[in-house]
C-alpha cells in the first residue's frame, strides 16, 4: 500500500500542477476564455431584453407612482398621496370585486379543459389535430373580432342566446346591458376563450403519464373513474397548478373584454369595471400617470403575493413523478 502512494502521488503531482498553471482562476485550459464566461455571454441577450423591456418600465413605474403630471407634462414628487387616493376611491371596492369574481369564475375552465383533454385523448390520432385546431381557434382570434360576436350573441332582442331560450318559454335579459348580468356573461367568455390553451397543456401532460399505471390498476379492478381520480388528476397536478397560476394573474387583469364588450355609453360599464379599468381610465382618459403607475404598482404587489401563496401552497397538493 505504500509502494502504490508512493508511486501515484509524484506522477499526480506535476500533471495536476501543470494543469493548475494552464488554467485561469476559473478558466479553461491553454488560457481559454472561463466556461462561466461563455455562460453569462450567451444569456446576455435574454438579461439585456429583460432589463430593456421589463425590470426599467417596472422600476420607472414605481417612481411615476410618486409623482403627479401637468396637462403639458412635468413631474411633482407627491409621496404616497397616490396610493392614499386610490385606496380611498369610492369605484374600488365594486372593481375589486368585479375582478376577483372574474378571475375565480373563470377558473371553471380548468375542470372543463381537464374533460376535454381526457376525452380528446379518446379520439383517433388521424383527428386529433382538427379538433385541436378548432379548440384553438379563440386564442388566436382578434379580440375586437370575438368581442363582436359575442355582442351579437348577447343581444337582448335579437341575440341567438336570447332567441334559443324563447324556444322553450324562457325570456332573457339583456346580458351585457344589465349591470347584474354583465360579470358573468363576461367570465363565459373569458372561460370560452381560454379552454383551448388549457385543454393543449393538459393533452401535454396526459401524453406524459405512463401507460402501465392504469394497466396495473386494470388489473387490481380500478375502472376508468376510479384511475381518473387515482392516476390522472395526482399526476396531472403539475399541469393543473402552472394552468392555475397563469389563470389568476390573467384573470386579475382583466380588461379588453370589458372595453370591447359593454363600451363607454353602456349603462352598466359603471358597475362592471376592473381594477385593470380603472387604471386605464387614470392613465389614458383622465391623463393621471401617477395614480395609473400605482395602480399598477398594487396590482403588481397583489399578483406577487398570489403567486406567493400558491406555490407555497403547491407542495400539499402538487405530486410529481
Amino acid at each position: 500500500m505504500a509502494l502504490l502512494t508512493d508511486t501515484t502521488t509524484p506522477a499526480a503531482g506535476p500533471a495536476a500542477g501543470a494543469r493548475a498553471r494552464n488554467r485561469g482562476p476559473r478558466g479553461g485550459e491553454n488560457g481559454h476564455p472561463a466556461e462561466w464566461l461563455w455562460g453569462y455571454l450567451m444569456i446576455l441577450p435574454l438579461i439585456a431584453g429583460l432589463g430593456v423591456f421589463y425590470l426599467w418600465p417596472i422600476a420607472q413605474s414605481v417612481y411615476y407612482s410618486f409623482t403627479t403630471w401637468g396637462a403639458f407634462g412635468g413631474q411633482q414628487w407627491v409621496g404616497a398621496a397616490n396610493y392614499r387616493a386610490f385606496l380611498a376611491d369610492p369605484q374600488l371596492p365594486r372593481a375589486a370585486w368585479n375582478t376577483v369574481r372574474y378571475a375565480l369564475l373563470t377558473m371553471l375552465a380548468i375542470p372543463c379543459s381537464i374533460v376535454l383533454a381526457a376525452l380528446l385523448n379518446q379520439v383517433r390520432e388521424r383527428h386529433v389535430g382538427l379538433y385541436r385546431t378548432l379548440y384553438f381557434i379563440p386564442v388566436v382570434s382578434m379580440p375586437a373580432a370575438v368581442a363582436m360576436v359575442w355582442r351579437w350573441l348577447y343581444n337582448g332582442d335579437y341575440g341567438l342566446i336570447n332567441y334559443l331560450l324563447s324556444v322553450v318559454g324562457v325570456h332573457g335579459p339583456h346580458w351585457v346591458s344589465d349591470a347584474r348580468f354583465t360579470g358573468y356573461a363576461m367570465a363565459v367568455v373569458g372561460i370560452w376563450a381560454s379552454l383551448g390553451y388549457n385543454m393543449i397543456i393538459f393533452s401535454a401532460g396526459l401524453k406524459g403519464i405512463p401507460q402501465h399505471y392504469y394497466e396495473a390498476a386494470a388489473l387490481d379492478g380500478a375502472g376508468r373513474i376510479r384511475q381518473f381520480f387515482s392516476i390522472t388528476l395526482p399526476l396531472l397536478s403539475p399541469s393543473i397548478f402552472f394552468v392555475s397560476v397563469l389563470s389568476v394573474i390573467g384573470g386579475l387583469q382583466m380588461f379588453d373584454t370589458v372595453l370591447m364588450m359593454l363600451g363607454k355609453a353602456n349603462p352598466a360599464l359603471a358597475g362592471s369595471k376592473t381594477i385593470a379599468y380603472l387604471f386605464y381610465e387614470d392613465a389614458f382618459l383622465d391623463n393621471q400617470q401617477g395614480m395609473a403607475s400605482a395602480i399598477a404598482v398594487v396590482l403588481m404587489v397583489v399578483l406577487l403575493a398570489l403567486t406567493a401563496v400558491q406555490f407555497r401552497l403547491q407542495k400539499k397538493w402538487v405530486h410529481y413523478e
